[in-house]
């Protein structure tokens, strides 16, 4: 086959990723590799995309080569992926897969939203490869990318790929009203962060309405109005100093105007299964805080204009940031059915947040992708030097290893119900012991209710 291999790292020929696809044209020579430099070369690629045009419906089949950043692509093969659309590029029936690297932080995410904008395209999807960062150091690892390989040359031979899904149909948009009278804002500093231009009519009323029930102070900060030298490079230069490379100040400017404040509204259109290329900019930009969840307790809330109930990966994107970050995710108010009624819920759950200090505990999405973040930053702690010291400082290094006296009591209980004899005569005693320390815990919370 003749295969076009997209380079989505803004690193071009030194991309990590991009050294498993030579290995690969390597192993293969039966097979031409050509690649397209696509993030390094965004800026050309926006002024005259045809050559990328006809490079891509000369091959035979595609395929996506990238590091994963924040949940998904980096944002400058968002920008490429957009571009194939606007271009109408004619790949309807080419097969087409991914390789990525990774510490699989969100890697599932990342590879879901390119099957769904290339099944768009109406190219027949192959599961891709997700790559450990220094997998094609090892012989297993290798071993994954050349079985990979064949089965994805296997797939186009025999036209065997994933069937297309999709959630409900959109529905026309709703617009939102404006109330008869705007709360008072005495208090607060809410920042609302979009991108929305002139054309969403709707995102802008949903905005003016949460303006107007929320009562408390907020600030409108439109992406469009900074001026960004661009995505991040990956370049790891802001790891000790948490100054970008970038000379545009946004790090200044995040920092400054966005996570002093008390709570924060994302508010934008779904566009291409996704926040969109300059949301994923802003979130990609956001590294100079390296892995540091500098905004632990804050409260976040998401004004969404489009088929937001049909975007599943969206979806998990949305609730998996706020709970790896420690954050209260007030709710995702829509504007495909009573955005009122959605909006000044939120509201209200945003005020509640903010007067009462609540942060509930994270479920599997935050514990899990925290976990990642902890192995990672511990091993590289002498090159993310501002990382190591945050999560020593919050007490995020919390490995299994260190809790010596349960792990001891485990094994004595281990012991003991290894023993068929010593089961037989304890009776519910192990029910009752498992759930003692829950009764001191209920007596005394009976103690201080009665001494109220």
């Amino acid at each position: 086959m003749h295969i076009l291999v997209i380079n989505g790292s803004p690193k071009g020929p030194y991309s990590v990723t991009l050294q498993t696809v030579e290995y690969l044209r390597i192993k293969f020579p039966e097979h031409q590799f050509d690649v397209l430099n696509a993030a390094q070369r965004i800026r050309g690629l926006k002024k005259d995309f045809a050559p990328a045009k006809a490079a891509l419906e000369q091959c035979d089949a595609v395929l996506f080569s990238y590091p994963v950043y924040t949940f998904m692509a980096p944002s400058q093969l968002h920008e490429f992926i957009a571009l194939m659309k606007q271009e109408n590029v004619q790949l309807a029936g080419k097969f087409v897969s991914q390789i990525t690297t990774s510490k699989h932080f969100y890697d599932v995410t990342a590879h879901r939203y390119v099957q769904d904008n290339v099944q768009d395209m109406g190219m027949k999807y192959v599961h891709g490869l997700s790559a450990d960062m220094d997998d094609l150091t090892k012989a297993e690892g290798r071993r994954d990318a050349e079985d990979f390989f064949r089965h994805f040359v296997w797939c186009a031979k025999n036209d065997v790929f994933e069937s297309v899904q999709r959630g409900q149909a959109p529905v026309p948009s709703v617009l939102a009203s404006l109330p008869e009278k705007e709360k008072e804002a005495v208090k607060g500093d809410v920042v609302i962060v979009t991108d929305a231009g002139e054309e969403d009519v709707s995102l802008c009323r949903m905005i003016d309405r949460f303006r107007a029930v929320l009562g408390r102070k907020t600030r409108l900060i439109n992406l469009r109005d900074f001026a960004f030298a661009g995505g991040c490079l990956g370049c790891f230069k802001c790891a000790v100093s948490g100054k970008c490379v970038h000379r545009d100040g946004f790090d200044n400017f995040l920092r400054r105007e966005i996570q002093q404040a008390e709570a924060t509204v994302y508010a934008f259109t779904v566009r291409d299964h996704s926040m969109g290329p300059l949301f994923k900019t802003y979130d990609d930009r956001q590294f100079c805080n390296g892995h540091r969840t500098v905004t632990m307790g804050m409260p976040y809330g998401y004004l969404v204009s489009g088929p937001y109930a049909g975007e599943y990966n969206l979806r998990q994107v949305v609730e998996s940031r706020a709970q790896v970050g420690g954050n209260v995710l007030c709710g995702v108010a829509t504007d495909e059915w009573d955005p009122d009624t959605q909006i000044d819920r939120m509201a209200a759950e945003m005020n509640y947040a903010l007067d009462n200090k609540y942060v509930p505990p994270r479920n599997f999405l935050g514990v899990g992708g925290m976990k990642v973040f902890r192995d990672l930053i511990w091993l590289m702690q002498g090159m993310m030097k501002a990382d190591h010291k945050f999560y020593k400082a919050h007490g995020q290094y919390d490995f299994p290893q260190k809790q010596w006296p349960t792990m001891l009591k485990m094994y004595l209980v281990g012991a003991l119900i290894s023993s068929p004899k010593i089961m037989s005569k304890a009776g519910n005693a192990m029910n009752e012991g498992m759930i003692a320390p829950y009764k001191k815990v209920l007596e005394q919370a009976k103690k201080e209710t009665e001494s109220k």
